[in-house]
């Protein structure tokens, strides 16, 4: 029976991937800064769920699933990221961790510092420790879409992720400059150090158990919300012509466990080439809401 690290086990991705790898015989050790309550997914006995108040031991490799998060473990510490990996010794590591959010906790400016820093990080002390005690260990790093320069989002109908298109760097936030970051970091080792890592950029991924009101939310949760809110004006963030393409949760999974099943190194794309404006996707939350609400788009 092979053993995985999900790191950001706590959060949308990395909840459904423990599930993932549960229902594939995996035994689980699920990682997150945030105590167990406070998690999208809830995972309890039935589920084998050992809830650890301290670092896992071999003994825990027994259970299903062994939770290191009550304690509040800090991938951020590398003490702790040290003591993870050098006892887990996993054969598996999925790596989703990161300080993220929706466009209202991105590209505000008011979180770049912690977006750089808690993120890279996070990258810097698992790179570092599987380095160190477990070069076997087959990786998955999550990035980002936003890595893409700015321009390429310019032409809503002709939107460009080719990764031909990803240099010369000029991401559309600190958010995707760490990303851009830490696929090199990761990529770095890999060359260096023979890890084997594979890296996909996530296109904006939705779907049950995703936050929907913490200022974290993706597109699609906060339309729903803005719909049941809104009396008679719903405000929508930029001109609205800007498009965006939509992957449900299930497939990104699918995705991941492909990527890592396979054979292929180099960077890929995970998500939907079927485009829709920020505007019709609004129009189409509304109609679902059986409101007469009307669209204020708010831009600078």
């Amino acid at each position: 029976m092979k053993t995985a690290i999900v790191c950001g086990a706590g959060g949308f991705i990395g909840g459904h991937m423990v599930k993932r790898l549960l229902s594939e015989g995996y035994k689980v050790v699920a990682v997150d800064i945030k105590p167990i309550k406070d998690w999208y997914q809830a995972f309890d006995n039935s589920n084998g769920l050992a809830k650890v108040t301290n670092l896992p031991k071999r003994s825990h490799l027994k259970r299903k699933v062994t939770c290191v998060s009550e304690g509040k473990f800090d991938l951020r510490d590398a003490r702790q990221v040290n003591e993870l990996i050098r006892t887990a010794r996993p054969d598996e590591l999925y790596q989703f961790a990161a300080d993220m959010g929706g466009a209202g906790y991105i590209f505000t400016g008011n979180h770049d510092a912690d977006i750089m820093h808690n993120s890279a990080t996070i990258n810097l002390n698992l790179t570092y420790a599987i380095e160190r005690w477990s070069r076997k260990t087959k990786v998955f790093y999550s990035s980002s879409a936003c890595i893409y320069p700015k321009h390429n989002q310019l032409d809503p109908n002709n939107p460009n992720c080719e990764e031909s298109s990803a240099y010369p760097a000029a991401p559309d936030s600190e958010y995707g400059w760490e990303k851009l970051f830490s696929e090199h970091l990761w990529e770095s080792y890999t060359r260096n150090y023979d890890l084997d890592v594979r890296v996909a950029r996530f296109h904006n991924i939705f779907g049950p158990e995703g936050t929907w009101d913490d200022g974290k939310e993706k597109a699609p949760a906060a339309m729903c919300r803005k719909a049941i809110e809104a009396d008679s004006v719903m405000e929508v963030w930029g001109d609205g012509q800007q498009t965006r393409s939509f992957l449900y949760i299930d497939e990104c999974i699918e995705g991941v466990r492909r990527l890592m099943e396979s054979s292929v190194k180099t960077v890929v794309n995970i998500g939907s080439d079927e485009m829709i404006k920020i505007n019709d996707l609004a129009k189409m939350v509304i109609e679902f809401s059986g409101k007469d609400t009307i669209i204020k788009n708010i831009e600078g």
